[in-house]
């Protein structure tokens, strides 16, 4: 058990040159993004993905010396290959986990066990392999959404799985703290993603910006966020070392609205 406090360092982008962050949903999207922004301040990336020619490309978007490794976010001796190919380990963020299901009474419990798998099981293995590799002031950082504390009808297993992490990461900060780790959440409004316009049935084309802009408008400031504004704040949490046991909310005013 850590005697010491964690170390003082400083808390911008910068810091985190020369650090290696593994990012788990690294194929696309968020976690693609922060690969990119860490990289421009000069971390080391290994982004983490179950379709390997997805990582490929991503890996080619992120650049500098980033290392793509296949590997199922809740099959914890894939995931574990995946952190032993990283090497050293500073920070580790979690993405993945898609948001999903149906109705109570019409959706069966194999569906139900897969959303929740992918999204709590994932966060927790992940935990459990970065914390045996993070040394003191390293963090872990999870994902969850808005729906955690504005609920929509029809998708109650996956609202219910975003407040598990959300108290995963407040029980995994008290218990790491001994070893001077962290543990964040960032709850994400809508971003422009690949993911998200899926929902939304939007393509990659005009039809689909003009759906986007249509939907984003409702919101307070007026659009959806980028796919890098949601990554900052991966950033943020990860250089400042007196973050941990916090769940960001980053939602351009959703929650409010």
């Amino acid at each position: 058990m850590s005697v010491l406090p964690v170390p003082s360092t400083s808390p911008l982008p910068q810091a985190l040159a020369g650090r290696t962050a593994v990012i788990i949903g690294g194929s696309s999207g968020i976690g693609m993004a922060a690969g990119a922004l860490l990289t421009s301040v000069g971390a080391r990336v290994v982004l983490v993905g179950r379709d390997q020619d997805r990582l490929d490309a991503a890996v080619r978007r992120v650049g500098g010396d980033a290392l793509g490794v296949s590997a199922e976010v809740s099959d914890e001796r894939s995931l574990e290959r995946a952190f032993e190919l990283a090497g050293t380990v500073d920070h580790v963020l979690v993405t993945a986990g898609g948001f999903g299901g149906g109705a109570l009474e019409s959706t069966p419990g194999p569906e139900v066990r897969h959303h929740v798998d992918s999204r709590v099981w994932g966060a927790y293995t992940a935990a459990r392999l970065a914390a045996r590799r993070l040394p003191a002031g390293g963090s872990i950082t999870f994902s969850s959404g808005v729906y955690a504390t504005r609920p929509l009808p029809g998708v109650s297993a996956a609202v219910a799985a975003l407040g598990a992490v959300e108290s995963l990461t407040r029980a995994l900060a008290v218990e790491l703290a001994p070893r001077r780790l962290r543990v964040n959440t960032i709850r994400f409004g809508i971003f422009d993603t690949p993911l998200s316009r899926g929902a939304f049935g939007a393509g990659h084309d005009s039809a689909g910006d003009q759906a986007v802009a249509e939907h984003g408008a409702t919101l307070p400031l007026g659009r959806f966020g980028t796919p890098e504004e949601a990554a900052s704040a991966a950033l943020f949490v990860m250089a400042n070392a007196y973050v941990t046991g916090t769940v960001l909310t980053v939602d351009g005013g959703a929650s409010l609205a």
